[in-house]
């Protein structure tokens, strides 16, 4: 049995191609509920990296077939001392030392770079579900890896929508939010709003809990925020935001996003939602969630689930996710082992 790993970059289309296959077979076999793996995101990633991003990209084969891949971040612009990781092997070569020679690869790589730490994140297990060690936390024991932020996937079913508490929830939102104006958009982020999206996107790695995970909050301005836009364009994310304006000020205060990928008109993420500090106590995350989540609607009717990941510790995100409807589906482990 005869184990190589070699690197490989978006010019290499049988390599990308390989990867792509292993990782529609990962998403098949261990994630049935998720949307089939995506090839556009896929080959998006590879050609169109986040800005500030330095990818390295392994790809290891058994006795010459394509049998897993890794793939490293590198931060650039912040986190300097970081990198972060996916790992996935075939599930017909798994337990034959693949992951671990890609791991034992990639660990010369960052020590080479300085780096100092690695995260990775992985399924767990399913919520009230024995917790004994998953292969997955078996696999990160080896390397020392430490779970340093547990996450919750939760989903909302919308054929369980409940309109009712929903108009009521608004109401009493709006009127919580006397002084602030409510605004929709789709895509990018339009040039008026984009410093203090911008503002608001920094915030989030200093706002949300983050355990043990050792990340610095990221230093976003306009232009990062622009790359960013590109790059999850080149994605296919149809992206759908509503943001919260101040009306004294004239700035937004409150932001929130949900997306829709290219291989499934089914399903949604939930992503980033966060308010100002200094605007907190007015409902406005509520209120931006529901108008985002009916301006989504009204343009994506195909939309059966939405898909939102929350660190077990964030009480008051999960709160008001559950006031939605979104209820546990499970756990994943958000892994840091320090080089």
């Amino acid at each position: 049995m005869t184990i190589t790993v070699t690197p490989f970059g978006p010019a290499d289309e049988t390599a990308v191609e390989q990867a792509y296959r292993i990782g529609s077979a990962y998403v098949a076999a261990d994630l049935p509920d998720f949307p089939p793996f995506c090839r556009q995101r896929f080959t998006g990633m590879m050609n169109h990296p986040m800005p500030g991003s330095g990818p390295v990209r392994l790809l290891a084969h058994l006795d010459g077939e394509p049998a897993g891949y890794l793939l490293l971040d590198l931060p650039q612009l912040d986190n300097t001392e970081n990198a972060s990781a996916e790992l996935v092997v075939h599930p017909e070569c798994r337990r034959r030392g693949v992951g671990r020679a890609l791991v034992e690869h990639a660990l010369g790589v960052l020590r080479a770079q300085g780096r100092k730490r690695v995260s990775a994140m992985s399924l767990a297990h399913l919520p009230g579900a024995p917790d004994r060690p998953s292969v997955a936390a078996a696999f990160a024991a080896v390397f020392g890896a430490v779970d340093a932020l547990p996450d919750i996937r939760r989903r909302l079913n919308i054929a369980d929508l409940d309109q009712a508490k929903l108009d009521s929830l608004l109401v009493d939102a709006r009127a919580r939010a006397a002084g602030y104006q409510v605004l929709h958009w789709r895509g990018g982020t339009p040039e008026e709003f984009a410093a203090d999206v911008a503002y608001l996107d920094g915030r989030l790695l200093e706002d949300a809990p983050m355990g043990d995970l050792a990340w610095e909050p990221e230093q976003v301005d306009a232009e990062r925020l622009r790359g960013t836009d590109l790059a999850l364009e080149a994605r296919g994310r149809r992206r759908y935001h509503v943001g919260v304006r101040h009306e004294t000020s004239g700035r937004l205060v409150a932001w929130t996003l949900l997306d829709v990928g290219p291989s499934a008109d089914w399903h949604a993420l939930q992503q980033i939602t966060i308010v100002d500090p200094e605007h907190r106590g007015h409902r406005l995350g509520l209120l931006a969630k529901i108008e985002n989540l009916r301006h989504l609607l009204a343009y994506e009717p195909a939309v059966r689930a939405i898909d939102t990941f929350n660190a077990g510790s964030n009480d008051h995100m999960i709160a008001i996710n559950e006031q939605l409807g979104f209820r546990s589906m499970d756990r994943w482990s958000n892994w840091q082992v320090a080089l």
